[in-house]
C-alpha cells in the first residue's frame, strides 16, 4: 500500500495528519527575505519562535534570550547550522516581512495532527490583544476559533480596520473543519450568511443574543413567535 502523503497547503491523504512534525509543516512557510547572505534557516527560527511561545516567551527579546540561554544542543536541535539562535533585531525583521496566514495555516495543521479529537463544537470570538495598541496605533483585533475539548485554538484571523468581525468570520468558515459540529458565537455573528455557509459546511449553530441588544433580541422574538412556519412546541 503507498504510503500516505501530504501536500502543504492542500488536502491531507489517509491519516497521514497523525504523523505530522512541526518542523514538517512550518518548512511550507515561505521565506521571504532575499536568499544572498542569509544565516539562519526560515524554519530554524520560526520553530524557535514556537518552541519559546510555548515555554511562556511573550516578547521577540525573551524569544531570543531563549534560544541563547539553551545553547547549540536546542540550536542544532531545531536546524541552526551554526549552533546559534537569531538576535531579537533579527527575529524583528523577519516577522515584518513573514506571510502571517501562511504561518497560521502552517501552525493550525500542526495542532490538528496533535489532538486526537478536537470535540464537537467551535466557538468563534473576537479579541483585542492587550498591549498591542501604540499610540494612535490601534491594537491588533483577532478573530479566533476555539475548540474547548481540544484546549486549542483552531484558527484565527487578523480584523484590520477595512473590514468586520462578520466578513472575518466567513473567510475563518471557509478554513474551518466544521462538519458534524455546533459553531457558537455572539450577536455579532447574527448574519444570514454566516448561518448559510455553516450549514452549506454541514455544521450547526448557535448564537447568543443578550439583553444588551434589545433590538436585535426584539426582532427574533417577533420573528419566532406564533409563527406557523415554526412546529409548536411540546406540551
Amino acid at each position: 500500500m503507498p504510503s500516505a502523503q501530504v501536500i502543504p497547503g492542500g488536502p491531507v491523504e489517509g491519516n497521514a495528519l497523525s504523523s505530522l512534525s512541526l518542523l514538517e509543516v512550518l518548512a511550507s512557510v515561505p521565506d521571504p527575505r532575499k536568499r544572498r547572505g542569509l544565516r539562519h534557516p526560515l524554519t530554524a527560527i520560526l520553530s524557535l519562535t514556537v518552541v519559546a511561545t510555548l515555554a511562556g516567551m511573550k516578547s521577540l527579546e525573551a524569544i531570543a534570550q531563549f534560544g541563547r540561554d539553551r545553547g547549540k544542543h536546542l540550536a542544532f536541535a531545531l536546524g541552526f547550522r551554526r549552533g546559534k539562535t537569531p538576535a531579537k533585531s533579527t527575529l524583528s525583521e523577519l516577522f515584518r516581512l513573514l506571510d502571517v496566514s501562511a504561518f497560521e495555516e502552517a501552525i493550525r495543521r500542526w495542532l490538528q495532527s496533535r489532538a486526537e479529537d478536537d470535540g464537537d463544537d467551535v466557538a468563534m470570538d473576537g479579541k483585542t490583544l492587550k498591549g498591542s495598541a501604540d499610540g494612535e496605533v490601534p491594537g491588533v483585533h483577532l478573530l479566533s476559533a476555539y475548540a474547548a475539548d481540544a484546549d486549542a485554538v483552531l484558527a484565527q484571523l487578523r480584523v484590520d480596520a477595512k473590514t468586520n468581525e462578520h466578513k472575518a468570520a466567513l473567510r475563518l468558515l471557509g478554513v474551518l473543519p466544521v462538519q458534524g459540529k455546533v459553531v457558537t458565537g455572539d450577536a455579532m455573528f447574527t448574519h444570514r450568511d454566516v448561518a448559510q455557509e455553516i450549514r452549506q459546511r454541514g455544521g450547526d449553530y448557535i448564537l447568543i443574543v443578550k439583553d444588551n441588544q434589545p433590538e436585535l433580541k426584539a426582532q427574533i422574538e417577533a420573528a419566532l413567535h406564533d409563527d406557523a412556519a415554526f412546529s409548536p412546541l411540546p406540551a
